[in-house]
């Protein structure tokens, strides 16, 4: 299962997108995750500072 970003609580930082070891989280006003790509890893989650990146 591929993260999931609660767009409502990202501030679009970027600094998911710099964690993601896959590139699977582009940031254009806000995180996307394209769920093909992701590996469901956590590194995003774990470096949001925001705290709207899970990972189920």
């Amino acid at each position: 299962m591929a993260a999931e970003v609660k767009q409502d609580v990202c501030v679009g930082c970027g600094v998911c997108e710099g964690a993601c070891p896959v590139g699977a989280i582009k940031v254009d006003g806000t995180a996307k995750v394209d769920a093909d790509a992701c590996v469901s890893c956590g590194a995003c989650a774990g470096e949001c500072p925001a705290g709207a990146i899970e990972v189920k």
